[in-house]
């Protein structure tokens, strides 16, 4: 059955749900309300310089790939992918830092100068990731979140203890060694929860950030927005930019429409990328599935303070992405989840892109990205942001050994009146909702609406939850149930 259907925003899941949907036969035409597409992931451009916006990080090429090939397609078809190496570092100290390479064998060799033993433990911890990442991005996570039933599976029922203890506490049971703990701890910050408060399952992505590795597209992370644009229109969806939503339209508890600037858009199926807070306030109230209440007691992921700035020389002392944890983790956790306020003394996180991509700056210049991630809802002023620049310039200064603030040619700042004002998200948030036990897979927000029939959403808030990679799942998720709903 051919439908007509509205896709409110362009991000990763809604730009992925079109792509499924146009396949399928369906007539398809997306709504963004900013200028151009790409929701979160758009970019800066400034004086020669390139800035992605958004994400940074390219983890689980794997989910890329699955994605393309579904359309018998390859993402070396649309933009080149180089492994960084090194991957990353982490500065504890002036000129003090701990360098992840771009294998897990020299992974370990970095655990072993640090504390003698540990590789093999190291080794041991990645091997149960692995396993981990086996059973939850190859197939557990293609599930649409409809029934608990899709988490009991053989190979779950064995890893049962694993959602009911902690990053944290697997962890620290294995290493003593705190600078260690943290980085086996951060790359669960990209599901948007403390590690004490995220499955021990979730430790896959640890296997995404020693086993597989860290990529960047040449030409910044914008390239896969622009490939999954590229493949969208060759299937025939339509893209309509500076087109805001300002109600889906209701008939019979059937979603019949969208009004995007004042012109009323008929449909068959209505399906929201936007965040999804903001969506269900395009309905009348009656249609709403959650209340304020409802949203007020999820924990959200953090927001974020970034920075976008030029600078008129080569920057020494870091790589492409460099993390800053010389502050204490658990306070600055304390601030975004426990205690919601401004952190006192932040972590913080920096990407060169120009180290590796020379379309990232103009010649012996150097673009930077700095992040801060903060709790969401916090009152945000320009006065406030520049304080925190001067407060993460100083610490960059001294612990990489450099002077840079006065080689600064502009900065421009991201925050959480941006995030709302660019993408309506709930409280400025940056990540979406937080892959908690108790927010994980069917007791997350539908990705069908519970009273509207033909109204459906995709994308961080719903499944299978925050990251680029989950939202291209997520596009598909939805698509497919789409398609089943919509059978002759």
């Amino acid at each position: 059955m051919k439908l007509q259907i509205t896709i409110i925003g362009s991000g990763f899941s809604s730009l992925a749900a079109a792509c499924y949907l146009a396949q399928s036969g369906h007539d398809v035409i997306i709504f963004e309300k900013n200028s151009t597409i790409g929701g979160r992931a758009r970019q800066l451009k400034k004086d020669g310089f390139t800035f992605d916006i958004g994400p940074t990080w390219y983890w689980m090429p794997d989910v890329f790939e699955r994605f393309f090939a579904d359309f018998n397609k390859k993402p070396s078809e649309y933009y080149q992918l180089e492994k960084l190496n090194p991957a990353y570092s982490v500065y504890y100290g002036k000129d003090d830092y701990i360098t992840i390479e771009d294998t897990l064998e020299k992974i370990c060799m970095a655990f072993e100068q640090e504390e003698p033993g540990s590789s093999k433990i190291l080794q041991k911890f990645i091997d149960k990731a692995q396993d981990n990442y086996n059973v939850a991005i190859k197939d557990l996570v293609y599930n649409p979140g409809v029934s608990p039933f899709e988490l009991v599976t053989t190979e779950t029922f064995k890893k049962i203890g694993q959602f009911f203890s902690t990053i944290k506490k697997d962890v620290r049971k294995e290493f003593k060694n705190e600078r260690l703990v943290t980085i086996l701890e951060f790359p669960v910050l990209f599901l948007g929860a403390k590690p004490g408060d995220t499955p021990s399952f979730y430790s896959f992505m640890n296997y995404a950030d020693f086993g597989l590795g860290t990529f960047h597209p040449k030409k910044g992370m914008y390239q896969v927005i622009l490939a999954m644009e590229t493949l969208a229109k060759s299937l025939g969806v339509t893209i309509k930019t500076n087109a805001p939503i300002e109600k889906i339209l209701v008939k019979n508890k059937i979603a019949s429409g969208v009004i995007s600037n004042g012109e009323t858009y008929i449909s068959d199926v209505v399906l929201s990328g936007a965040d999804y807070h903001h969506t269900e306030t395009l309905l009348d109230s009656e249609y709403k599935q959650y209340s304020e209440a409802y949203w007020n007691a999820k924990t959200f992921a953090p927001s974020s303070l970034l920075f976008y700035v030029g600078f008129d020389k080569k920057i020494k002392n870091v790589n492409h992405h460099t993390l800053f944890f010389d502050v204490d983790f658990e306070k600055h956790a304390e601030a975004i989840y426990d205690n919601p306020k401004w952190p006192e003394n932040p972590l913080f996180y920096a990407s060169f892109p120009s180290i590796t991509d020379s379309h990232a700056a103009p010649e012996g210049k150097e673009a930077g990205i700095f992040l801060i991630p903060l709790a969401p809802g916090l009152k945000d002023t320009t006065k406030l942001r520049m304080s925190y620049f001067s407060k993460i310039m100083d610490r960059f200064e001294t612990l990489t050994s450099q002077k840079v603030r006065d080689h600064v040619l502009f900065k421009e700042s991201f925050c959480v009146n941006d995030f709302i004002k660019d993408y309506n998200s709930y409280k400025g948030n940056a990540y979406g909702m937080a892959n908690t036990l108790l927010q994980t897979a069917f007791l997350r927000p539908k990705l069908k609406s519970k009273k509207v029939n033909n109204l459906y959403f995709t994308g961080q808030l719903t499944v299978p939850g925050p990251g680029v990679p989950p939202s291209l799942i997520s596009g598909k998720l939805v698509a497919e149930l789409i398609n089943k709903h919509h059978k002759k």
